[in-house]
This record gives C-alpha cells, sequence and structure tokens, in this order.
C-alpha cells in the first residue's frame, strides 16, 4: 500500500490481540505510514498488545480504561507530549455481559443496558472531548467507529449490543456535524461477520455468518482486511469529503430484503 498515511499519528482503541479487527486496521495504517499509538485495556491484554505493537517499529503502547475519566486524560496527556497532534483516531470498542447476549431483549437488565452503552458508545464521546484539541493541532483529521448491521434489523442474539451499535450510528452523525467545522471527519464501518473473540460470543455466530457467504451478492464474507483497507481510505486525504457515514463492508449483505 503506497504511503497515504506517511508522517500522520494514528491512535487505536480495541487491540486485544492478534485476531482484532482493531489490529488489521493498525498494520494496515502502519503499512500506510502512520506513527501509530496503540491502547490497552488492563493487564490481562497488555502483554498480547506490546507484542503485537513490537512488530510494528516506532510504536507507542499506553493503558487505557475507557470508563475511567484520569486514565482517559493520562492517554491523552502523554499523546500530546509525545507527538504534539492526532491525524486519526480508531474507535473498536464495544461490551455486553454475554448473559445480555444470549435469550431476548426483553431479559435485558438495568446494569446490563447501562454497561454496554457507556463502554460500547460514550466511550466515543468521552475519548473525542479529550482529542479534539489535538486534531486541530493538526489542522482536523479522521475519525473511524466500528458497527454492525445488528444496530440496523434484528439480528439473533444480539440484542442490547443491538441497540448501541443504533445508537452509535446515530453518534457518528451527530459527532460529524460537531467536528465537521475543525476539520474533523467522523465515520463508521459496519462490518460483515468476521471471527473474534468477542464475536464468538454470541450464540449462534457461526451459523449466521455462514448463511452470509451463501446469500450475500458477493457470495463470500468479510475478512478484517477488507475492514482495514476501508479505515485507511477514510483516514487518508482520499476520503477527505466523507463525513456523518456508515459504510458497509459486508459483501453486499445490508441490501438483502431477505437473508
Amino acid at each position: 500500500m503506497s504511503q497515504l498515511l506517511a508522517e500522520k499519528v494514528a491512535l487505536v482503541f480495541g487491540v486485544a490481540n492478534r485476531f482484532s479487527i482493531a489490529w488489521a486496521i493498525a498494520q494496515a495504517l502502519h503499512r500506510a505510514g502512520a506513527r501509530l499509538v496503540l491502547s490497552y485495556q488492563g493487564e490481562r491484554v497488555e502483554r498480547s498488545v506490546r507484542q503485537l505493537a513490537a512488530s510494528l517499529p516506532g510504536t507507542l503502547t499506553l493503558p487505557c480504561e475507557v470508563g475511567d475519566d484520569a486514565q482517559l486524560d493520562a492517554l491523552f496527556a502523554t499523546l500530546t507530549r509525545e507527538h504534539g497532534g492526532l491525524d486519526c483516531l480508531v474507535h473498536a470498542i464495544a461490551y455486553a455481559p454475554t448473559e445480555a447476549l444470549t435469550g431476548t431483549y426483553l431479559a435485558t437488565t438495568r446494569e446490563a443496558f447501562r454497561t454496554t452503552l457507556e463502554v460500547s458508545v460514550y466511550s466515543l464521546v468521552a475519548i473525542l472531548q479529550r482529542a479534539l484539541p489535538l486534531f486541530e493541532a493538526r489542522g482536523g483529521g479522521s475519525v473511524v467507529t466500528l458497527t454492525y448491521l445488528g444496530g440496523e434489523r434484528v439480528v439473533p442474539n444480539y440484542n442490547v449490543m443491538g441497540v448501541a451499535k443504533a445508537a452509535l450510528d446515530m453518534s457518528v452523525r451527530y459527532l460529524a456535524a460537531d467536528l465537521g467545522p475543525s476539520g474533523v471527519r467522523v465515520n463508521a464501518i459496519s462490518a460483515g461477520p468476521i471471527s473474534t473473540a468477542s464475536s464468538r460470543a454470541i450464540k449462534g455466530f457461526l451459523q449466521f455468518a455462514q448463511r452470509v457467504t451463501e446469500v450475500a451478492p458477493l457470495r463470500r464474507g468479510t475478512t478484517a482486511e477488507e475492514v482495514a483497507d476501508t479505515a485507511v481510505l477514510l483516514a487518508s486525504d482520499l476520503g477527505r469529503g466523507i463525513t456523518g457515514e456508515v459504510i458497509h463492508v459486508d459483501s453486499g449483505y445490508h441490501i438483502l430484503g431477505v437473508g
């Protein structure tokens, strides 16, 4: 890939292991010339993220629990000292309690709803509150988050996460309107089903993913690399006229009336 992001600074939230979509995006951004900063959540994934980062020379790794304002403040203080600005931010964070991803949405508890929406949606708002000055120092930039068709249509067992993705999609539009005057573009990628640790927690995921390969217009599934390439497009000047969009990278599955 050409150096579309040469000398750009890219901050990626959500890398947990080598199967993470966020990791595929980080690799693609690095190949395009970006200087990477990877956040990690807690000691449980620290070793994995640091090992991955070591394979991408020059990558900075920083701890951050997005539900902790002090940790968010510390991350952006370090980023300011190290790089002075920010050109690209990737938000690949989502979480719902396992018990909320089976059965019915009606059974969702108040606590599961609150946790899912706070981590999966509000985290983007909290991050961008702190990232905006760094984007403005660069004259603008690009924000990419990850969403899913379950925020537009009912997907079995997706439940409260589907509601969170719907809220995330709308947040993209409001944030695009808020940040546009500062030259910051905000978009979402709606990826087809990809096997990750998170997706496998959803009951029936493997069967659904197989069905997509059978009926999607391209007659195949989606790869993390396809999503990553789209993220590079959105982060680069090639995507300079795109903001407030939800771009589907799912072999066309989303256009079907009956799947």
